[in-house]
């Protein structure tokens, strides 16, 4: 079944993408979560004012996304986590924790799933990761994990 995706779905696709599914993920989930739509003739004709509307209003906030850049680009975020003597932490730090650290070290309110880190951080030490804020707007932040 063709489906027109509302929004960003994780391993079936991208936000204003038409794609096909298995008809019962599509009716028991997507469609009544208001993730998609049936790709149909009139939708498909809806499909091109919605993707207008939407490169308006990204077109409004890409100025947004480089303040936040900005401010960000230069610093290095230091985020306690305990670990063993080895300096091997417990557990690792997550795109959830840099986003929490980014709102209280910065005030900057970032989803965390346009935090993608490079590397598995499980031990202490200086790691990078890269904010995508908008396609024309990615920034890479250092951040340190400390022992606390």
């Amino acid at each position: 079944m063709e489906i027109i995706l509302l929004k960003e779905v994780d391993k079936v696709g991208y936000k204003h993408e038409i794609v096909s599914v298995k008809p019962g993920y599509a009716r028991n989930y997507l469609i009544p979560q208001g993730f998609a739509l049936i790709a149909n003739a009139s939708n498909r004709k809806r499909l091109e004012e919605l993707k207008r509307v939407e490169t308006a209003k990204e077109a409004k906030l890409v100025g947004y996304y480089q303040e936040i850049a900005e401010k960000v680009k230069d610093t290095t975020l230091r985020i306690g986590a305990k670990a063993g003597t080895s300096g091997k932490i417990f557990g690792s730090v997550t795109n959830v924790q840099i986003a929490q650290i980014l709102k209280e070290q910065h005030d900057v309110d970032i989803e965390r799933r346009k935090i993608e880190i490079k590397d598995d951080v499980k031990e202490l030490g200086t790691y990078s990761a890269q904010l995508n804020l908008h396609p024309e707007v990615v920034v890479d932040v250092a951040f340190e994990v400390v022992q606390e």
